[in-house]
């Protein structure tokens, strides 16, 4: 039998995430042979641009809290294959991920003989989860957009509940140059007679997604109209939100996340799993599935002597959401950067939305082929910051440890708390919590 290494090896010969032919015919095709694991449970969709991995995890968890077997679906991964597909909030574990691989493994060659392009890695990981979720079984797929949605390999499911978070810019290749059709391609998950919910949006992509949900004769909820947030309030290790939901308010709800958005992500989930209820729910079984929630790489503090952050911010409004949380959460005197981006991100935005972020920038480079080299990186952040504000490392976990002994360095000689954030990207994120989890043991956010 094969083990996990060889499975993963085998779908990464595959075309990769990032290359796209915009069509559902193979993934169709290949559900079809299955039997359509994906219309044997309930699903609630979940698409968007930023905080579509956040608001699935906490939909997944309050539904556990409500003692749903759950299955949820997102990508990308940060440090393992097997955090994609989790089963009742635990990935699946290696045996199972590669007896599901093995189970449709015999239809993958002959989809591809039948088709033009081969089914992708995220297809076919698309389809294994579908399967996984149908053999458990679970009471409710909650399976996250990969790309875009209409055409995503996820569109396959007839979903009860379409979650829709903000939209803005980002694979514009893919999905048009405006945000008006970047919204047109995502409202395509909208399903017939379905219940919609919609993160706040610009009038003109609000328009769009309104007028797709009414053409789907489906229900729209709008945060800041139907449900939202009546009352934010830090706390200690995260905050305290009293949200209006659809058919009830919740009052002092404790969320243990930082960041407005990450409060608005937590409205979503929360009118996703009111809407599929159709009805109020158990207001402690709330407080419940939201103390538990957690979403290693957003706003993840790794650990605290220095103050060191990780967050996967790797796009310009990602970066907004970074800025407006330092700003308003977190008592740093000095905070140092480390920024290790993908080159085929709008990363002259993303520097411009960070400038004045950072006292100081470690321009570094993660290991995906689509890094952006230090030397490029270093011209567009020169436009933003001072040349005595940068310094140039090549290797991540080098930069990491030069970034960390100079807020030691800080903390030894002022009397004010300075740290580190490392971002730009998912796989900057994964990889700098391998790198600190190895040089700390255990991470803050584990303990």
């Amino acid at each position: 039998m094969m083990n996990l290494s060889e499975v993963e090896k085998l779908l990464l010969q595959r075309w990769p995430e990032v290359r796209i032919e915009p069509s559902l015919i193979r993934i169709a095709a290949l559900s079809d042979l299955l039997g359509s694991p994906q219309l044997s449970y309930p699903t609630v969709h979940i698409g968007g641009t930023n905080g579509k991995t956040s608001t699935t995890r906490f939909t997944e968890n309050l539904f556990r809290a409500l003692d749903f077997r759950t299955g949820r679906f997102t990508s990308p991964h940060l440090e393992s294959i097997l955090e994609r597909i989790t089963i009742n909030c635990e990935p699946i574990s290696e045996s199972a991920f590669v007896a599901t691989y093995l189970d449709i493994e015999p239809y993958l060659d002959l989809v591809d003989s039948r088709q033009q392009h081969p089914l992708s890695f995220f297809e076919t990981i698309t389809a294994m989860a579908f399967v996984a979720f149908a053999e458990f079984p679970v009471d409710v797929g909650i399976i996250e957009v990969g790309m875009g949605g209409q055409w995503d390999a996820t569109n396959v499911v007839q979903s009860q509940v379409s979650v829709i978070a903000p939209i803005s810019y980002d694979h514009m290749q893919y999905l048009g140059n405006t945000l008006e059709e970047i919204a047109t391609t995502k409202s395509g998950i909208i399903k017939e007679n379905s219940q919609v919910i919609l993160s706040a949006q610009t009038q003109s992509v609000a328009k769009i997604l309104l007028s797709k949900a009414l053409e789907m004769n489906s229900q729209p909820y709008r945060f800041g109209v139907e449900f939202g947030i009546k009352k934010r309030t830090l706390a200690v290790g995260g905050q305290v939100i009293d949200f209006a939901g659809i058919y009830q308010d919740y009052q002092d709800i404790y969320l243990p996340l930082h960041g407005e958005h990450q409060s608005q992500n937590a409205a979503l989930a929360l009118a996703a799993v009111e809407s599929f209820s159709g009805k109020a729910l158990n207001e402690d079984l709330i407080r419940t599935g939201f103390a538990a929630s957690n979403s290693p790489g957003r706003l993840e503090v790794l650990h605290n002597d220095p103050f060191v952050m990780v967050d996967a911010a790797h796009n310009p409004d990602g970066a907004n959401s970074l800025k407006s949380a330092l700003k308003s959460e977190f008592d740093l005197a000095t905070k140092i950067g480390v920024i290790a981006i993908l080159g085929d991100k709008d990363v002259t935005s993303y520097m411009e939305n960070i400038a004045g972020v950072f006292d100081q920038l470690v321009i570094s480079k993660n290991n995906s082929p689509r890094a952006m080299e230090i030397a490029e990186l270093e011209k567009i952040a020169l436009k933003f910051y001072k040349p005595n504000q940068i310094k140039l490392v090549e290797k991540l976990s080098e930069a990491i440890d030069f970034a960390i002994a100079q807020a030691n360095l800080l903390n030894q000689t002022t009397d004010f708390s300075n740290g580190v954030v490392i971002t730009g990207s998912v796989v900057t994120a994964g990889e700098a919590r391998i790198i600190l989890r190895n040089k700390y043991g255990k991470l803050q956010s584990e303990k």
